[in-house]
């Protein structure tokens, strides 16, 4: 009896064995920059004029951690004072009416082309031209007078360079975010009965948001470094706390890297948090979220040895040809 012929479709062919495409280059690349890199730090740490144990003792200083409060205190008020004051600034360059839109024009084209510096400076010293300042309703005798000294301490001189000069920079940005909302959604939502205000409220800046929020991290980290030229206005920020310090003990670049250190983890803190607004705010426009950080560690750390999926379509096929074997 001679032996059954086994289907040719049945048989499955060998699996391939796929040899991974070697780069000796990148693994050279790889190694020079790290032995520069390691090279140049040590050499900096190393330093025979650098001690170290001074960084150690004023990292956590009183003084220090108290000027690392007023570095964060200003930056908020000030990215609050420049987010409110930039939005209102865009919806008015993007107005029909002439005045509104000129007036905004000019802020912006002002305040941006004048250096914060010079902007602190000036409210630093607004006493020298203006004595007093007065508060009161026209064509009355109700009016209230205060001295410039008084009403403008160190602390809102800082405040107000800063966060008037930011306004003029986050309208920018709001404005293209604005811009950037399909204008069909605006005549379709003003087709309906909706205000103008309520059409910027409801539907074109909840949009705008994806367009607004990276610049507006970037904007919040610049300001955090920016405040440190508070110091001319003798706030006790980070900067200028650093800097008195190293002038009673003339350790100048120790202080310098105090400095650092703290602005750098200020900064990183500010990096998380916009990465994580960032994903918030891209729910609605893409299909699939980017991974955290620590989903990347872990997906590194525990899938380092699997091989990459062929395609996004590789478990359909795989499951198909298990149905074929089944039918056939």
């Amino acid at each position: 009896m001679s032996e059954p012929i086994v289907s040719s479709a049945r048989s499955r062919p060998e699996a391939i064995q796929a040899i991974p495409l070697r780069h000796p280059w990148r693994w050279i690349a790889a190694v020079l920059v790290l032995a520069l890199a390691a090279a140049a730090l040590y050499t900096f740490a190393a330093a025979p004029g650098l001690d170290w144990r001074v960084v150690g003792q004023y990292l956590f200083f009183p003084q220090v951690l108290h000027g690392v409060l007023v570095t964060l205190e200003l930056t908020a008020i000030a990215m609050a004072i420049g987010v409110a004051l930039g939005a209102l600034l865009a919806v008015m360059r993007l107005s029909p009416n002439p005045v509104v839109s000129t007036v905004s024009w000019f802020y912006i084209w002002f305040f941006r082309g004048t250096p914060v510096l010079v902007q602190l400076f000036f409210w630093y010293n607004l006493a020298l031209i203006l004595p007093h300042l007065s508060i009161g309703i026209p064509f009355t005798h109700i009016e209230w007078i205060g001295t410039t000294n008084q009403i403008i301490s160190p602390f809102l001189a800082a405040i107000l360079g800063l966060g008037l000069n930011e306004a003029a920079y986050m309208s920018e940005v709001v404005r293209a975010g604005i811009i950037s909302v399909e204008q069909g959604q605006t005549e379709a939502a003003q087709a309906l009965g909706m205000t103008r205000m309520r059409v910027m409220r409801r539907i074109v800046l909840p949009q705008a948001m994806r367009v607004i929020l990276p610049p507006t991290g970037n904007e919040t980290i610049s300001m955090l470094k920016t405040s440190s030229l508070a110091y001319i206005t003798t706030v006790n920020e980070l900067f200028y706390v650093t800097t008195q310090i190293s002038n009673a003990n003339f350790s100048i670049v120790e202080l310098l890297i105090v400095a650092s250190i703290w602005y750098l983890a200020m900064t990183s803190l500010l990096t998380f948090g916009q990465y994580y607004l960032e994903r918030y705010f891209a729910r609605g426009a893409s299909r699939q979220l980017p991974p955290t950080p620590l989903q990347r560690f872990r997906r590194l750390l525990f899938h380092f040895h699997d091989p990459p999926p062929v395609g996004p379509f590789e478990p359909l096929a795989t499951s198909a040809s298990h149905h074929d074997d089944r039918v056939m």
